[in-house]
């Protein structure tokens, strides 16, 4: 089977995005060697481990954090840089799910992740131009219709004031595209450099005495009342053991893979456009819409759209990924066809069946987080948080985002790839011909 690690990149390099072009990276750290001891061996140096490690330091714990590539090389170095408001799944969804307590408390959540990841940026003077506002959108009036129903929704339901709907026209006026029929403008939400933001932890966690290890993909998990966590040419025995690899978990949990899939999604940076952003934001805020495969997009600080769209679920990106992505965007922006694109690239994220986080305890001494599902920023710091509080001792907030059942996807991992590619294919010929 492909290797999803080396599959699309090289060995210990970032791929040759705008992110890893605007952002100074951390020397490269050293692979670990011999036989390592800790209270915590976290594997996965994304949002959720450099979360976890930082704030374990904090309470006086050691702390070794593994990761197989680079710091941040995953989602959390490639995503669109989204801050969202609550879960990956609506409130409405949620009342559905959990009932309307449990809903409003993963509302509460939800805020909880953006303010801490506002706070972790203030406080460690993180440059990575945290900006306010996320813009919602519908390609149809029946979508903009649903999302100006959803954010009154929020304003009576959850008392959140920040979010407010858009006509046609005042959507048009702030985001001038062609393909909008109007949506909702939240002001709580943001969005960030997010490779600047992953490293910017990664700094924040060695001062606070974690020991980071690149190039140390694990290999093994030995259970018991300790745990062993084999690389190459290392043994780390910990008291606990965090698994925070996302898309790339492999098989060191079954029951986690089971439940989490490794999708790929990509996007573009043009050229700078100069005068020519007012032809895409009159403000600097980003925005996704409503298709099921979700185009998304915001200006960078140097002027260029960055805009991301299209999606596969093999192992491989496509060999043109510029020319995939701009099959979208010059859907939403066709007056923006001649504009040349400067960097694309793909990235590698997790999502499960009813798009919301997977927290799970796989052993007593062993906690994982996954599954984003494309919201990871603040959900993903939150889960290291929360991980972090459970070893702790405190787990009402790591078993309250464990309150969604999330099922495994059917046909395990033999058959789960291709049925996912025959429901996404539907979903995707149902965006195309706007049903």
């Amino acid at each position: 089977m492909m290797d999803l690690l080396y599959a699309n990149d090289q060995r210990g390099a970032y791929p040759q995005s705008w992110y890893a072009a605007t952002t100074t990276p951390l020397d490269p750290l050293p692979a670990p060697a011999g036989e390592l001891r800790a209270d915590v061996c976290i594997v996965g140096a994304g949002y959720t481990g450099l979360s976890a490690a930082l704030h374990l330091a904090q309470a006086g714990r050691r702390v070794v954090l593994l990761e197989a590539q680079r710091v941040g090389f995953g989602a959390s170095g490639r995503n669109g840089g989204q801050l969202g408001s609550g879960q990956r799944v609506d409130q409405i969804g949620l009342e559905k799910m959990v009932g309307d307590t449990r809903a409003r408390a993963l509302w509460d959540m939800g805020e909880e992740a953006k303010a801490l990841v506002r706070s972790l940026v203030s406080k460690h003077d993180i440059d990575c131009h945290l900006k306010p506002g996320i813009a919602w959108t519908g390609s149809n009036r029946n979508e903009a219709g649903a999302l100006h129903e959803y954010a009154e929704h929020l304003q009576k339901r959850y008392d959140y004031a920040d979010v407010e709907p858009l006509s046609e026209d005042a959507f048009f006026a702030l985001c001038p595209s062609p393909d909008y029929k109007g949506g909702a403008l939240d002001k709580g939400a943001g969005h960030l450099h997010p490779l600047a933001y992953a490293l910017g932890l990664a700094r924040a966690a060695r001062a606070a005495g974690v020991d980071i290890y690149e190039d140390a993909r694990v290999t093994k998990l030995t259970h018991g009342s300790t745990v062993t966590v084999e690389t190459r040419d290392a043994k780390v025995v910990a008291d606990h053991v965090v698994l925070a690899c996302n898309g790339y978990l492999s098989g060191l949990a079954p029951t986690v893979t089971s439940r989490v899939m490794p999708i790929n999604n990509f996007i573009v940076a043009t050229e700078p456009l100069g005068e020519r952003t007012k032809e895409v934001l009159t403000q600097d805020v980003a925005v996704a819409d409503s298709r099921f495969v979700v185009n998304y997009f915001r200006l960078s600080q140097d002027g260029r759209l960055l805009f991301g769209g299209g999606e596969s679920y093999g192992y491989k990106f496509p060999k043109d990924i510029a020319a995939v992505v701009r099959k979208p965007m010059q859907i939403v922006f066709p007056h923006l066809k001649d504009v040349r694109i400067d960097y694309a690239w793909g990235g590698t994220l997790g999502i499960t069946m009813k798009r919301f986080p997977y927290l799970a305890r796989v052993a007593p001494n062993v906690l994982s987080a996954s599954g984003y599902s494309g919201h990871g920023v603040g959900t993903a710091t939150h889960a290291g948080l929360l991980m972090a509080q459970a070893i702790e001792g405190q787990d009402d907030g790591f078993d309250l985002m464990g309150c969604v059942p999330t099922p495994a996807f059917p046909g395990g991992g033999a058959l789960r790839t291709p049925l996912l590619i025959l429901a996404m294919t539907w979903y995707a010929m149902r965006d195309r011909i706007g049903l």
